[in-house]
């Protein structure tokens, strides 16, 4: 059996390692996709692990096979903690969800991004070009471009990579002509990959994702966990689970969850004012 098949299969076990030891109380912890499954486990077990011990109820890292499914599971209440930026629409805040943290990442921004050595300079070269998008939940990765892009009157052909490193992926082996991307994640990628690229549009910036907890959790729980995260960096087995992740993020700076407010998350609503006020992105 090969070894990075092997080794893809410790990692996804990882995601009921914790469920297993007390299914009936453990709480699932939904992680936006971002990157492939098996790297998602790879920076996310770890820290789970860690919070779980602090709080005493096991966290079970739990998504789909992609961001539309891993979105429609968290809007349906599937997950008690949710990693994401798909929840604040109008529609969404209804659902309860509060935010509690977030990591110490940079402000992420939505890119359209292209090959270095490709012909395409600005952005309405992308007329009838194919453009990869991670999925038609993505928020920097496709409701902002898409609005842009409508706003230019550019029409393109989509195509959809499942998480953001898919839709990189697709640029990368000349399958699409241009990504629209999160910015954080594009240069992690192309760091990884060795991929040169150019920007050809950038959005303004947004608050990186954002750890929520459901209504239903109890207070006191909701606090453990906040208290567990915040706590981290200051705690050596917390720190190195950090820096793990951290050699996956590539984050300029010592990784670390910092307090964060629904105050943080303005942006994204006057951004879906904005959309409404255009007409949905399609």
């Amino acid at each position: 059996m090969p070894r990075v098949f092997l080794f893809c299969l410790a990692l996804l076990s990882g995601l009921f390692s914790v469920q297993s030891a007390g299914a009936d109380t453990a709480l699932k912890f939904g992680v936006l996709n971002q990157h492939p499954v098996a790297l998602t486990a790879q920076i996310w077990n770890p820290i789970l692990h860690y919070v779980s011990r602090k709080v005493g109820v096991p966290l079970v890292l739990a998504m789909g096979k992609a961001a539309p499914e891993t979105t429609e599971r968290t809007v349906a209440g599937e997950y008690d903690f949710a990693y994401s930026n798909h929840l604040f629409t109008p529609e969404r805040e209804k659902l309860g969800f509060q935010v509690i943290a977030r990591l110490n990442r940079p402000a992420i921004a939505s890119q359209i991004v292209v090959a270095a050595d490709a012909p395409l300079r600005v952005l309405a070269d992308l007329a009838g070009k194919a453009v990869a998008f991670p999925s038609r939940e993505a928020f920097v990765g496709y409701h902002v471009p898409r609005l842009a892009l409508g706003r230019a009157g550019i029409e393109v052909k989509a195509s959809f990579g499942g998480n953001q490193e898919g839709a990189m992926q697709q640029l990368a082996a000349g399958a699409a002509d241009a990504a629209a991307v999160n910015d954080q994640v594009m240069r992690a990628f192309a760091a990884r990959h060795g991929f040169r690229y150019r920007v050809l549009w950038a959005s303004e910036p947004y608050p990186d994702l954002a750890v929520m907890a459901h209504r239903r959790v109890p207070a006191a729980m909701v606090e453990k966990v906040r208290t567990a995260l915040l706590g981290m960096r200051h705690d050596a087995e917390g720190r190195a689970a950090l820096d793990a992740a951290n050699a996956i993020v590539k984050n300029a700076e010592p990784l670390a969850f910092v307090a964060a407010t629904e105050a943080d998350y303005a942006p994204y609503r006057r951004f879906w004012r904005a959309q409404a006020e255009h007409g949905a992105a399609r």
